[in-house]
């Protein structure tokens, strides 16, 4: 898996996201702007994303992914 096909695969479905990827082989750095993440915390925040990457992780695709969770308005006051 390579750092495009992680940023198709969580835009495709975190509906509204954009997602920034970096990293090569199977350890990747994203960051993901939705809105989906008004509300939740950052634990639930990183469960959701988990949650679609789980078949990538349970098949060695994915070893290790280190995340930002932001909403549009928090990444626009970056």
């Amino acid at each position: 898996m390579n750092a495009s096909e992680v940023k198709e695969l969580l835009e495709t479905k975190i509906q509204g996201s954009r997602v920034l990827a970096e990293g090569e082989g199977c350890n990747f750095q994203v960051t993901v702007i939705a809105d989906a993440f008004d509300g939740l915390n950052t634990v639930k925040r990183q469960q959701l994303v988990y949650s679609h990457l789980q078949d990538a992780i349970s098949t060695g695709a994915i070893h290790a992914v280190t995340m930002k969770t932001l909403t549009p308005a928090q990444f626009d006051s970056l």
